[in-house]
């Protein structure tokens, strides 16, 4: 189960709300059995996500695509959990794909031919573009909160992601056709949805240019920007505080429907919410809700039950 995972477990008391929770650092390195992640709960429904690889920068290498998988798959089973913070210990977010760790992936695939060595290639991208997807998978609201360098694969990263949050020293670079090839694993498919201007996602991919905080901000890759990391970090908590005392039944249906509308057009996707609520409007959720509204009274003071 995922909370045997989670080494860092704090059990605030209930009147505390994630406002008044104090983000700390995972100083204690990965969690077991992660070698690439540290996982934490700073409250009851929050689950901290953290890459921790910060004397390599954060670099992605191939424990980390395997680990996020794994990791992901059993947040999406934990009933517990109700909304995700995902961050980069260290003085970055992350450097992006680790070359060195890489390499024999990428440069030495194996196969007898052309169309074998091919094969090959194409399950291996099919294996890393799951690292990315199962985040968007994941029904949970996944909050990412961005300091200093997000590159390369940290882009395909933070779009597969529901908030962006980032420090005002944040900055963004699309950085594959300075290696040699063209991103494959979610920045080229999902990116154009995010910012919605096709030109400039077109600019950044082709240049490999940096793209700053309030850059970032105008053109709606990141929503907030924070003047530091620990006050970011904090707004993080806060968020996941506010979203994590409604209706996990509300929620998790909201985010499931939102990615679904974006990828099908408006008709499908009313008879897609149409089918989803004529069983999820029978939940108990709703009249506690609109009791909640009626006496004037916060949802963090209503009890839902585990999804």
């Amino acid at each position: 189960h995922l909370s045997e995972l989670y080494r860092n477990f704090i059990n605030p008391d209930p009147s505390l709300t994630a406002l008044h929770l104090v983000w700390m650092s995972s100083s204690g390195g990965p969690t077991p059995p992660f070698t690439t992640l540290s996982v934490s709960r700073p409250a009851e429904t929050i689950t901290h996500v953290e890459i921790c690889r910060p004397e390599k920068r954060n670099a992605m290498n191939k424990a980390f695509w395997l680990e996020m998988v794994d990791c992901f798959n059993q947040i999406t089973e934990d009933s517990e959990c109700r909304v995700v913070v995902f961050s980069g210990a260290g003085k970055l977010f992350t450097s992006g794909i680790d070359l060195m760790g890489m390499a024999s992936d990428i440069l030495q695939p194996e196969g007898d031919d052309t169309a074998r060595i091919s094969w090959n290639v194409r399950r291996i991208i099919t294996k890393y573009q799951e690292t990315f997807s199962v985040i968007e998978k994941c029904p949970k609201p996944v909050i990412v909160a961005i300091h200093g360098a997000c590159i390369g694969g940290g882009v395909d990263l933070i779009t597969a992601c529901d908030i962006r949050l980032c420090t005002q020293d944040a900055w963004f670079q699309v950085k594959e056709v300075d290696i040699g090839l063209a991103a494959d694993v979610g920045t080229l498919q999902r990116l154009p949805r995010v910012i919605g201007s096709r030109s400039l996602v077109n600019e950044l991919a082709f240049t490999a240019r940096k793209m700053y905080a309030d850059e970032a901000k105008s053109c709606g890759l990141v929503s907030r920007i924070f003047p530091d990391k620990d006050t970011m970090m904090a707004g993080a908590l806060e968020m996941a505080g506010e979203i994590a005392s409604k209706s996990p039944v509300a929620v998790q249906g909201t985010k499931v429907n939102l990615i679904y509308s974006r990828d099908h057009s408006v008709p499908e996707a009313l008879n897609y919410i149409n089918t989803w609520n004529m069983s999820m409007l029978q939940t108990q959720d709703l009249m506690k809700s609109a009791q909640a509204a009626m006496e004037k009274k916060s949802l963090k003071d209503i009890t839902f039950s585990k999804l």
